[in-house]
Order: structure tokens, then C-alpha cells, then sequence
């Protein structure tokens, strides 16, 4: 056998955890659009809004889907995920304030480049948060 078990495991994790990211990268994209957009919700304030509905879906689906040997989740791992999501918007805000306001990039285009840190991020410690 070329590949150990722990291997495909791990490749498994992170297709499954790549593809719950890009089901709630649409809900965070089309929200940060429409709430710009259609409502006229300053970029910041739409980024945070769109953001936290996605990191609820997300966590829901990565309990499920992604990070399903974890057994029972404690009310440890509950705080450490909710505290990664939320470092994880305040990256996302800063990232966005960066690239807008300072850089000057149009913010749906700051928004793909700030999704892609975030998303490093997310895995890393979320992984670490469902598995303790």
C-alpha cells in the first residue's frame, strides 16, 4: 500500500473541510455583495455580518462532515472553536480594512485575498479546537 491509512485520513479531512469552506465562502460572499450592495451596509460592517452567518453554518457543517471522529464535543473544544472564529473575523476585518482602505483594492477582490488567509488560519484552529 503507497498511502497509510493516517494518510488518506488526513487527505480526506481536508477535501471534505475544503469543500464546506467553499459552500460557506458563498454564503460569506453573496452576503458581503448583497448587504453592500442592495442595502448599502458599509463594506466593514457587511464583511462582519456575512462572515459570522458563515462561521455558524461552517461550524455546524464541520462538526458534522469534516471533523467527525471527534466524538462528543466538550465545552472546551465549543470555546476554542469559538474563539478561533472569532480571531478569525477580526483577521478577516483587519485583512479587509488592509487591502481596501489602506492598498486601495476593490473590496470583493479584498475579500477572496482575505478569505485565503483566513481559511489557513481556520484550519489550523479549528482542527486543533475539535480534536482536543
Amino acid at each position: 500500500m503507497l498511502y497509510s491509512k493516517k494518510f488518506i485520513n488526513i487527505y480526506r479531512e481536508i477535501l471534505s473541510f475544503l469543500l464546506v469552506g467553499g459552500f460557506t465562502f458563498i454564503i460569506d460572499y453573496a452576503g458581503l455583495y448583497v448587504l453592500t450592495e442592495i442595502f448599502n451596509i458599509n463594506y466593514l460592517i457587511s464583511s462582519g455580518i456575512s462572515f459570522t452567518a458563515a462561521v455558524i453554518v461552517n461550524y455546524y457543517l464541520c462538526v458534522r462532515y469534516v471533523f467527525k471522529n471527534t466524538g462528543k464535543i466538550g465545552k472546551k473544544a465549543k470555546v476554542l472553536f469559538l474563539g478561533s472564529s472569532i480571531a478569525g473575523l477580526g483577521l478577516n476585518q483587519v485583512c479587509m480594512y488592509f487591502f481596501v482602505s489602506v492598498v486601495g483594492i476593490y473590496y470583493m477582490i479584498a475579500k477572496l485575498v482575505s478569505t485565503a488567509i483566513v481559511t489557513m488560519w481556520n484550519y489550523i484552529m479549528k482542527k486543533r479546537a475539535l480534536k482536543n
